[in-house]
């Protein structure tokens, strides 16, 4: 059958919910024109900054790549407890598939996670449509973040409209949205950084425009020429054209520049060394980590490498703890609450997957939990997604035997003071 929409009234075939352009704006009153003139226009700077242009910023897109490369990778599990001990895979739950394997028809679990991380970061919301059949939840449409508005009404239940691509809106309740959102000022609707680091971004968009004209100037800001006499405005549009045509490039690159009747070239300008614009494109650039979280090492700033802890390291387990795990929680608690009914089923992702790419330390990390009995073979096998061994499913005991067999000791120790026992 075909597929249907939960607005639709008809059997129609399935249509983009996410477009593929920022998705629009849309103004019916003057509250709003003024809102976007003064969110979504221009910087002091004199650049517009949109979640779009600002990915274009080096800094801004390094610290999405980071942390949404981070979400959509590491592992997410979908476990059930037992009881207040033991804890096991959820793989017979229709949430276990849709995490695991299909969120949608047409998205991979990681693409499916990459995408909404980015909608939080650069949007400040992420939305997906909970479609259900006979009370199962069988598919997650997302919803571009810039059609839906959420509101709180007096009840205080929460409600999202969405803007369809015609214009008409449609409005759901709380239990048919799946809502992810971080820092929030009000607790229904999430902020996002472009919001607050908007005029530094600006900054850095114009700083890097200036730099492309510069280069394309032939790394000369401007100048002027100087003669005794006045030209007409003839002799003036002539020379005009005349530098401009050199100034071009091509075959006049590197020739020396001849001035007629005794005219001389002035430098008017600072270059961009005596203007410090490196210096200032740096300060910039760490400025927009700092609102991500990011730490600078980590998008190729590694002059003060040790500002956080000690050392790199330090660094980017202050990465993990203070800003990954942020979204990590925000993406736990959504899926376990929103997504699911059962208080024995929830959403947990394998924060040990982070030193994957470090072996020694991973496997630093296994020998100590074999050690202490906490790991056995087996389970540092299926870390590693290789078979089981037989007879790996042992644990062996801590060294120090804290709280093991008194009378095993004792008679060990008996037995080792009289030789002739032995």
């Amino acid at each position: 059958m075909p597929f249907r929409w939960p607005w639709s009234k008809e059997a129609t075939a399935p249509q983009a919910a996410v477009q593929s352009s920022s998705g629009g704006v849309l103004i019916t009153t003057a509250a709003d024109l003024d809102a976007y003139l003064k969110d979504g226009g221009t910087t002091r700077s004199g650049v517009g900054v949109t979640p779009e242009r600002a990915l274009a910023e080096p800094t801004v897109f390094g610290c999405v790549r980071l942390i949404t490369g981070a979400v959509a990778t590491m592992a997410l599990d979908i476990n059930r407890r037992v009881d207040e001990r033991t804890r096991v895979a959820a793989s017979d739950t229709k949430l276990w598939q849709l995490m695991k394997r299909r969120p949608n028809r047409w998205q991979k679990p990681s693409q499916f996670r990459r995408m909404l991380q980015a909608h939080v970061l650069l949007r400040g919301n992420a939305y997906c449509l909970i479609v259900r059949s006979r009370g199962e939840i069988i598919e997650l449409i997302p919803l571009h973040p810039d059609r839906v508005n959420t509101k709180q009404l007096d009840d205080l239940s929460i409600v999202h409209e969405y803007t369809r691509k015609n214009g008409g809106t449609e409005t759901f309740r709380q239990s048919e949205i799946f809502h992810l959102f971080g820092l929030t000022l009000d607790g229904i609707k999430g902020v996002t950084p472009i919001t607050y680091a908007r005029e530094t971004i600006g900054l850095s968009l114009a700083q890097q425009d200036a730099g492309a004209t510069t280069f394309k100037n032939g790394m000369r800001a401007a100048g002027f020429l100087s003669h005794k006499e006045k030209l007409s405005p003839e002799a003036r549009a002539n020379l005009k054209a005349s530098l401009d045509e050199y100034r071009a490039g091509g075959d006049s690159e590197g020739k020396f520049l001849i001035l007629e009747e005794g005219m001389e070239p002035k430098e008017l300008s600072l270059s961009a060394a005596d203007a410090q614009w490196i210096e200032s494109r740096r300060f910039t650039r760490t400025d927009i980590a700092m609102f991500f979280g990011v730490p600078p090492f980590m998008i190729g700033d590694t002059e003060k490498s040790t500002s956080w802890g000690s050392g790199i390291e330090q660094q980017k387990d202050g990465f993990v703890t203070f800003t990954l795990d942020d979204h990590l929680t925000m993406w736990e608690e959504g899926i376990t609450i929103d997504l699911n009914s059962d208080p024995a089923i929830y959403a947990r992702f394998n924060r040990n997957s982070l030193v994957k790419g470090n072996i020694k330390d991973r496997w630093d990390a296994y020998t100590k939990a074999l050690q202490w009995g906490v790991y056995s073979p087996n389970k540092v096998l299926e870390l590693e997604d290789e078979n089981p061994r037989e007879g790996g499913d042992i644990y062996y005991p801590p060294p120090n035997m804290a709280g093991g067999d008194k009378t095993s000791s004792t008679s060990k120790d008996a037995s080792n003071d009289n030789p002739q026992d032995a």
